[in-house]
């Protein structure tokens, strides 16, 4: 029996690292991994922590009797790098160097190529790839103008999940992804709306740091003076603003917490005030979509809402609800971050996907 060309998908979060084996599209093995403060804490940035995911990966996978050399591919979750185009890309040393530095912002996801590129160097005839990061850009130059020179838009958002559930429904369509205009809403802790104009995400709000709607625990768009005035008060430091915008924003300003199904509970059991925010929630998405209707000059062939929010069937319901008129409306629940990075890594070794060269 030949040597089986298995894929590694490895997705580092904030508290956890998810892992997953699979052969073609077909999952072998998942694991979310956690991760206490306590373990995190003895490390003073987050590239740092590389060793010791890597070694937890490495030894859960053995844990679980596969043959390392089996690895063909090891695909990591793409952080921030610069602005790139969606698709597979090959993890090289101008990537690691930018990641390694921080040199576009620090986050968990970082990590993601640097231990695949560990990872994979270490077994023969095996590759390192990233795919669809949260950097990708494919906006028009009309989405970059934010009426300042000095303060460009940026496209910061779920591009593996976006992508991913459009072309499961384009699959499902029996069409071409790139043959669609769809507006795709991802709903979690952050959440993002774009609008996919034949197979290019041409506008989308920055959903790391202050655009778009609200979501649990980041402010969404903000009244600008306002902004200026803390930032003057003196009465808050540099960080502890920016945590107000993503990490303490939204829910947890309002509500002290960042958990949507708790905010949902609370509504259904009588509380007005999660009642109302929750609604006031879905009105800010769905004035998103709007907008993102018009960059589309209303001519979509569906809205696709996903993300761990669209769980939610009140929410999705009154969301529906608004945005039904504009085009038919279709939940995906969740978000298959490791089956999507799998899809990308089985579409490179098949040959359907070339992989970019990162400068």
């Amino acid at each position: 029996m030949g040597k089986r060309n298995l894929i590694l998908a490895i997705n580092p979060g904030s508290t956890s690292t998810k892992i997953a084996i699979y052969e073609d599209n077909t999952p072998l093995f998942t694991k979310n991994i956690k991760h206490s403060a306590n373990e995190l804490n003895q490390f003073a940035k987050i590239t740092d922590q590389y060793g010791f995911r890597k070694n937890l990966i490495l030894e859960e996978v053995g844990n679980a009797g596969f043959d390392i050399n089996e690895i063909r591919i090891v695909i990591g979750r793409g952080g921030l790098l610069k602005p790139i185009k969606s698709g597979v890309w090959m993890v090289n040393a101008a990537m690691l160097d930018d990641l390694q530095a921080s040199r576009y912002g620090q986050h968990a996801s970082n990590l993601g190529a640097i231990i695949a590129h560990n990872i994979a160097s270490s077994i023969e005839g095996a590759e390192a790839i990233i795919a669809d990061p949260v950097v990708v850009d494919e906006l028009s130059d009309m989405a970059r103008i934010s009426g300042h020179p000095l303060m460009p838009r940026k496209s910061i958002f779920h591009a593996l999940n976006q992508k991913a559930i459009a072309r499961r429904y384009a699959a499902e369509c029996g069409k071409k992804y790139e043959d669609l205009n769809l507006i795709v809403v991802h709903l979690g802790g952050g959440i993002s709306i774009g609008a996919h104009e034949k197979g290019l995400v041409t506008d989308v709000n920055q959903a790391l740091d202050g655009d778009g709607p609200f979501s649990p625990e980041r402010t969404g768009s903000l009244p600008v003076n306002e902004v200026i005035n803390i930032c003057f008060s003196g009465k808050y430091s540099e960080n502890e603003i920016r945590k107000m915008v993503c990490g303490a924003g939204g829910y947890v300003a309002y509500l002290g917490t960042n958990d949507a199904l708790v905010v949902e509970t609370k509504a259904q059991e009588g509380d007005k005030e999660s009642a109302f925010l929750q609604s006031a929630m879905v009105y800010q998405v769905a004035k998103s979509v709007g907008a993102a209707a018009t960059v589309l000059k209303g001519d979509i062939d569906a809205i696709l809402v996903t993300g761990g929010i669209a769980y939610s069937k009140p929410f999705t319901a009154e969301l529906t609800e608004r945005i039904a008129f504009l085009a038919p409306v279709k939940i995906y629940p969740g978000e298959d971050e490791m089956g999507a990075l799998a899809q990308n890594a089985a579409m490179y070794l098949k040959g359907e996907a070339k992989a970019k060269e990162y400068k």
